[in-house]
């Protein structure tokens, strides 16, 4: 197992992407095993990906995308804005309102924090906010979409440990809520105490007529949620039905433009589907050799000779996936670690979808730390803002996110209840 470990840490040090990593420093020890052979790691790498619930992620990543060329996006947000942009901060709130909305249909925290760049940058600009203000609130705000269902992290973290995603996606709705409410303090905080934003005023026909064009965006996730837990989607039908959705839309109210577009979005969700699976591949050559060595089983047996109660190896969990999180992204974090640190908590009686929520949380947190919080990158690359003023915006959002994590942590019916509320099907 040490040499496995130096070989691909020895990879990622020298910069070989992750997935190579894992697949290449595999291959090495099989090289010196007489039970196993390259076809076997081949075998494992399309098993892994071949199974039916991965069909979601591209499905899910192209409705998001169809979103953003469709405007729809553009009209969630401009209901938020006419509900609750009159409030001191409000098209901060509003900004965060419609993350939340947005995060209910794509699931996809960078694509949330662009498309926000675009939309929410430059009218918060206009409104008076500071520029660090306003790249914190939308690179903070785009990663409450890794929480709320569908969210694409459930999805991978639910294949990879083979639990209910259903389950995960009940089990995200709570501690997402309390991420947009934690936010919002933060907003109120700076709002009123540091920038001093004016109050608008609220006109009931200015809601009323944003509200009917946001409609065909809201019914999506009425769509998709409501047919997702009423059980008449799986989780992969699920996603085609928020494609085909946003793809029907465009085409019959966008029409031309829309569809000079849709060959490059398809190019983008193609490309990103590839990485995706690609990674998953390589975690299933990992996961298969590791399984064969019987590796897991030790790894937690030795973790229980430490003596760690539960909550002492989820602090110590948590703390090591936020270091983690520092240097990589949020699917090479889950594809590198869930498959080791899983059988370990399991044996330690961790729940599965706590655990899952509060993998999902730390990803969360991860999207806007530095150096390579893709959030920061996403929001700096559109807003032409040095990276290091989106830091300074998201690091109170850090601070107040880390508390929802620490409360979820200790209290783990806030992620177990409103599964445990509902009756739920596996796949």
């Amino acid at each position: 197992m040490a040499a496995l470990a130096l070989i691909l840490f020895g990879f990622l040090f020298v910069g070989v992407p992750i997935g190579i990593s894992l697949a290449g420093s595999t291959s090495v020890m099989v090289l010196f095993d007489d039970f196993l052979s390259f076809s076997t790691l081949f075998e494992a790498f399309f098993i892994f990906i071949s199974k039916y619930t991965l069909i979601a992620i591209p499905f899910f990543i192209y409705a998001g995308f169809l979103m953003e060329k469709t405007g729809l996006v553009r009209g969630l947000f401009n209901f938020a804005d006419a509900l609750i942009g009159w409030v001191p901060g409000g098209f901060a709130y509003a900004t965060l309102m419609a993350a939340v909305l947005f995060g209910a249909i794509s699931g996809s925290s960078t694509a949330m924090a662009a498309a926000m760049s675009v939309i929410a940058y430059p009218e918060m600009i206009k409104r008076g906010y500071p520029k660090w203000m306003a790249a914190g609130v939308i690179a903070s705000a785009g990663g409450i979409a890794l929480l709320i269902p569908p969210s694409i992290t459930l999805i991978l973290f639910g294949v990879i440990t083979e639990i209910s995603i259903v389950d995960l996606f009940f089990a995200g709705v709570v501690p997402g809520i309390m991420l947009a409410i934690s936010d919002a303090v933060i907003i109120v905080c700076v709002s009123i105490f540091i920038v001093k934003l004016p109050a608008g005023t609220f006109e009931l026909r200015k809601v009323w007529t944003a509200f009917l064009e946001a409609l065909p965006a809201l019914l999506m996730p009425v769509l998709v949620l409501g047919g997702l837990y009423g059980g008449v989607f799986t989780p992969t039908e699920a996603g085609a039905a928020a494609a085909c959705y946003a793809l029907a839309y465009g085409v019959f109210f966008k029409r031309g433009p829309f569809i000079q577009e849709l060959m490059g979005v398809t190019r983008r969700t193609m490309n990103l589907t590839a990485l995706v699976f690609f990674l998953l591949g390589c975690v299933g050559i990992f996961q298969f050799y590791l399984a064969n060595m019987g590796w897991p089983q030790e790894i937690a047996a030795w973790a229980g000779s430490l003596g760690l109660s539960k909550l002492g190896f989820l602090f110590a969990l948590m703390a090591t996936l936020l270091v983690l999180s520092m240097w990589l992204t949020g699917v090479a974090i889950l594809v590198l670690t869930v498959p080791i640190y899983f059988p370990v908590a399991l044996s330690l009686g961790v729940d599965p979808i706590h655990l899952g929520i509060l993998t999902a949380l730390c990803i969360e947190i991860g999207s806007v730390i530095p150096p390579v919080g893709l959030n920061l990158f996403a929001v700096s690359g559109v807003t032409k803002l040095p990276v290091t003023t989106v830091i300074k915006g998201s690091f109170p959002f850090c601070i107040s996110d880390t508390v929802v994590l620490i409360i979820v942590i200790l209290f783990p019916m806030l992620a177990l209840w409103l599964p445990g509320q509902l009756i739920t099907s596996h796949f």
